[in-house]
């Protein structure tokens, strides 16, 4: 299906597709209206989950989650980053609010680095180094995420003021320059492991989320 505000490379939309998705979520069953988008580049697509109670109002600010893609996390439930507790306790959010939207990013893997990299980057973590200092070493960016199809994502689906649910300010901040009114920046507390608990400290003290 044709988005009716993508006009141009400029949006950064390409073409979308809708479809209703039912989910087991906390063993109960779900209906999500379930949006794709593919960018511009080929590699970019995006999959957006709205949620919205009956006889919600017309002016509700929606409760957004902005989620980057993490295989090891989301898929495969890693302690190596809190991602899977971060989208479960987002999740959990999005489905008792009265409109709830997730954006999944999956080309934003291991920070917009990719798979392989993000890999080598653990396997300097194991040798001492934190998250920032390992991708300093390997020669990537320490974040490489952009949130411009997010942002556009927002914009056609009519919600140009959201309730951001992340701890991260750089995408609120991000989201804001795109265009996007954060009117709340919605905290997400998961508890740390013995795995994650120094992948938690850099975040919180190197790259200021609040955590």
């Amino acid at each position: 299906m044709k988005s009716n505000v993508v006009t141009s490379v400029e949006m950064k939309i390409d073409w979308s597709a809708q479809t209703i998705l039912p989910i087991e979520f906390r063993g109960r069953e779900v209906m999500l209206d379930a949006r794709a988008y593919q960018g511009v580049e080929p590699h970019v697509q995006a999959l957006a989950l709205i949620h919205r109670a009956k006889d919600t109002a017309n002016d509700e600010i929606p409760l957004v989650r902005v989620h980057s893609g993490c295989v090891t996390g989301d898929i495969f439930h890693s302690l190596k980053c809190d991602c899977y507790a971060q989208l479960q306790a987002a999740m959990d959010r999005i489905t008792s609010t009265p409109v709830g939207v997730l954006i999944y990013l999956p080309y934003h893997e291991g920070r917009g680095i990719g798979l392989v990299n993000k890999i080598r980057a653990y396997a300097l973590q194991d040798q001492g180094l934190d998250t920032v200092d390992a991708n300093i070493e390997i020669g990537a960016p320490i974040d490489a995420r952009e949130y411009d199809l997010a942002a556009h994502i927002l914009f056609d689906l009519g919600m140009p003021e959201v309730r951001l649910l992340s701890n991260n300010p750089a995408k609120v901040e991000a989201l804001r320059a795109e265009g996007i009114k954060v009117s709340e920046q919605v905290a997400i507390h998961t508890e740390p492991s013995i795995y994650n608990k120094r992948y938690l400290e850099t975040k919180r003290v190197r790259m200021a989320h609040k955590l």
